[in-house]
């Protein structure tokens, strides 16, 4: 257990009652993901209806919300299921990481239309910085990419875009191209040819092409064709 001076809260409403517990911010988000025990998560084992004015949750309330009062059980329920409060330096470090994730899948799935390339991460997270775009902690980055995408594109212009495009490799760096293909996207064709020779046909990100060329060429000295086949 943590003192509880440095502990937060973990709330959760059932049928109309408000049952509170003390725990630690890091370690209550690490038992929901099951990497830490109950012991660990919690600053103390007392339920409470109203911790501000150290009112105690009655046994006939948490008997009636949750069908025992076995207390560890009942706190994990909470921390589960309910709220808990973040740090300031939680919520710090919550939000960058989202920050880092969006602009990673805006560099990976989007082109700037003027010239058909990616943006670089350091323009894109300029722009999300120029345009005082708010980072919501909670939601994933991949439900908030369009409301940011519409925010800063009058600062840097930005499109979704998928490419299905075709690959044709030497027989001599087919087989280890192959294995590079997969991690860049979806196959939807493949054809070895006779000689030993592959011509591929994969569906991908926009912003991921030129990292994939990059890549292809690496492994085959520049001995590789590519070549859009289609945009949407």
């Amino acid at each position: 257990m943590i003192n509880v001076d440095k502990a937060v809260l973990a709330r959760l409403k059932v049928k109309d009652k408000l049952f509170e517990v003390l725990v630690d911010c890091d370690k209550a988000l690490e038992f929901r993901k099951g990497k830490c025990s109950i012991e660990d998560a919690i600053a103390s084992e007392q339920i409470f209806k109203n911790h501000r004015l150290s009112e105690k949750a009655s046994e006939h309330d948490i008997k009636n919300a949750f069908g025992t009062n076995e207390c560890l059980k009942v706190v994990a329920e909470i921390i589960k299921k309910g709220e808990v409060q973040l740090t300031t330096e939680h919520k710090k470090k919550l939000i960058e990481e989202k920050r880092k994730s969006i602009i990673n899948i805006i560099h990976r799935n989007a082109i700037n239309p003027q010239n058909n390339l990616p943006n670089p991460p350091q323009r894109i997270e300029a722009a999300i910085e120029q345009a005082k775009v708010r980072i919501d902690e909670f939601k994933s980055a991949e439900d908030q990419i369009q409301d940011i995408i519409k925010s800063i594109n009058a600062i840097l212009p930005i499109r979704l875009e998928t490419r299905v495009i075709e690959v044709v490799i030497p027989a001599q760096y087919a087989v280890k191209s192959f294995h590079s293909l997969k991690s860049f996207g979806k196959i939807l064709n493949e054809q070895w040819k006779n000689d030993g020779s592959l011509l591929a046909t994969l569906d991908i990100p926009a912003g991921m092409q030129e990292d994939l060329e990059n890549e292809l060429n690496k492994i085959s000295h520049g001995n590789v064709d590519i070549r859009i086949v289609s945009k949407r």
